[in-house]
C-alpha cells in the first residue's frame, strides 16, 4: 500500500493526466472541467449532470461518482495508475466510459 506521500503524488499526477485529456475532449463534446482543491469536477448542461472525482486520502484511493454511481480505484503497481478493481479499468478509461454513457457517444481520453 502506498504511504500517504506516495499516494498525494501518484493522485495528483493522475488527476492532472486526467485534467488535461478532458480539457481536449471538452470543447468537442460540450462539458466543462474545472480543478478545485485537488477535486476535479465534470459538467454537463444537457441533460445535466456533474460528475466528481476526488482522492480519498485515508484509504488512499481516487474516488468517482458519476451517473448514480460510485467507482473507488484503487493504485496498481503493474499497471503504473489507478484502477477499478472489478474490472481493471484505469482512471482515464472509467471516465471516457462514462462520460460517453452521458453523452450517447464514444469517447477517447489519451
Amino acid at each position: 500500500m502506498l504511504d500517504e506521500q506516495q499516494f498525494r503524488m501518484k493522485s495528483d499526477a493522475s488527476l492532472t493526466r486526467l485534467e488535461r485529456a478532458l480539457e481536449k475532449a471538452a470543447a468537442q463534446y460540450e462539458f466543462d472541467v474545472d480543478r478545485h482543491e485537488g477535486a476535479l469536477t465534470v459538467e454537463f448542461e444537457d441533460p445535466p449532470a456533474r460528475f466528481v472525482v476526488s482522492p480519498n486520502s485515508p484509504v488512499r484511493q481516487i474516488w468517482v461518482s458519476a451517473r448514480v454511481q460510485s467507482f473507488k480505484l484503487d493504485w496498481s503497481e503493474t499497471a503504473d495508475d489507478f484502477v477499478l478493481p472489478s474490472d481493471g479499468r484505469n482512471l482515464r478509461q472509467l471516465l471516457a466510459d462514462v462520460i460517453g454513457q452521458q453523452i450517447g457517444e464514444t469517447l477517447s481520453l489519451s
